[in-house]
Order: structure tokens, then C-alpha cells, then sequence
């Protein structure tokens, strides 16, 4: 690390200590934070801006590692760029774009409340995730390792063609190697998600058929 990322580290640090008066309640894990030449532009909304709904703000450029924080972020960034309160032209809701058939499966029947819930929408995320690797856990069994049009297939790259396309798409695109196609009404495909997001480890996320979004 050169003294230019060691400096922006410490504001970092320093900026959040400031903001949460040092309280012992708080607590953040950077050993899943690094800073290098690939980044992703992060949006960092202050308090009152929050509050107000508006999306003027401060942003800097971080690059996540590979575990389960960074697929996560990865994949909300691609979706909306990080934003909570992103609704696309189709209706799609949050930082990960989610439908509202989806959210009801998942126990939230209330969209506006989803919308401008923080915790409630990374509950969604974690939840869909969970029942959408209990739906895929024998293809994962199966296909993980394999390559499909020249991509190697991983769970990551699963869950995230899942939460593009649901998991019964995805099935028939792993059991057909490839041969039965998707894609978004944007022309995102799975084959897409299976590389952009490949070699993430989401052991993290456990699988559960009935898993809903609930938050403590």
C-alpha cells in the first residue's frame, strides 16, 4: 500500500470513528476491504441526505475481495449502482433490483416500507439467496467445476444468474449446457452472471426452502 491509499485508509477510519462517536457498539470487518487498481465506485450518503431522499453525495473507489461481502456489493452495484432507493423503468425495487412477486415469496408485501429500509432489503437479499440455493443445490452439486460456452460454472456465478433470472431458468440453462438461453429486458444473460460474478465464496449463505427476510 502506497502513502496515497494508506492516507485515504485513515480518513476513512477516522471519518467513521467521528461519525459514530467511537461508540463500542460499532464495529466494521476490513480485513474484506482493500484498496487497488480495480475499483468500484461506491456511494456514500450522508445522514440528512438520507432522510431526504436525495442522492447527492460523497463517493470514493473500493475494491472488496472475494468473499461473501464482496459478491454481495459487486452484485448491488451492477444491479443500481449501490442505491437503496433505485426503482428502474420495470418497477424493479432497491439496491438489488428486486420484483415484487419475488419479495412476496420472501415474506415482504409491502414495497414502499422495502424501499427506504436499508436492513430490510440486505434481509431480502440473504433470504432470496438462501431458498434460491436450496432450489439449486443439486445443480450446484452437479455443475459446479464444469464449463459451460467456456465459462467455468461456480456456486457464486449460480446465485447471481438466479437472482437475474430465477432459479428455474437457470436450471434449464446448466442442464442444457448452455443450449436453453436467457436474458433480461435490459439483454443482461445468465451466461453473463455466471462470468462477471464467478469464483465469489458464498458458503456463507445457507440453503432454506423456506427462507423469508426478517430483520432483529
Amino acid at each position: 500500500m502506497n502513502k496515497k491509499e494508506s492516507v485515504l485508509v485513515f480518513v476513512i477510519v477516522l471519518m467513521i470513528g467521528i461519525k459514530t462517536g467511537y461508540s463500542s457498539e460499532f464495529s466494521i470487518d476490513f480485513s474484506h476491504y482493500k484498496i487497488g487498481d480495480v475499483a468500484l465506485e461506491y456511494t456514500v450518503l450522508q445522514e440528512d441526505e438520507v432522510q431526504h431522499n436525495s442522492y447527492s453525495s460523497v463517493s470514493f473507489s473500493i475494491f472488496l475481495d472475494k468473499g461473501f461481502i464482496g459478491f454481495k456489493e459487486a452484485l448491488g452495484f451492477k444491479e443500481s449502482q449501490g442505491r437503496y432507493g433505485a426503482v428502474n423503468q420495470y418497477g424493479y425495487l432497491g439496491k438489488y433490483q428486486f420484483g415484487r412477486s419475488t419479495l412476496e415469496m420472501i415474506g415482504i408485501n409491502n414495497p414502499s416500507l422495502f424501499l427506504h429500509d436499508a436492513q430490510l432489503q440486505e434481509a431480502a437479499f440473504n433470504a432470496n439467496t438462501s431458498r434460491n440455493k436450496w432450489i439449486l443445490r443439486k445443480d450446484i452439486k452437479r455443475s459446479v467445476g464444469r464449463y459451460i460456452d467456456g465459462v467455468k460454472v461456480t456456486e457464486s456465478g449460480i446465485l447471481a444468474a438466479a437472482h437475474l433470472a430465477g432459479a428455474g431458468n437457470v436450471k434449464k440453462h446448466l442442464r442444457s449446457g448452455g443450449a436453453t438461453q436467457f436474458e433480461d429486458a435490459n439483454g443482461v444473460t445468465i451466461a453473463y452472471y455466471l462470468k462477471k460474478f464467478s469464483g465469489y465464496d458464498t458458503s456463507f449463505i445457507q440453503a432454506n426452502r423456506k427462507a423469508k427476510a426478517i430483520t432483529l
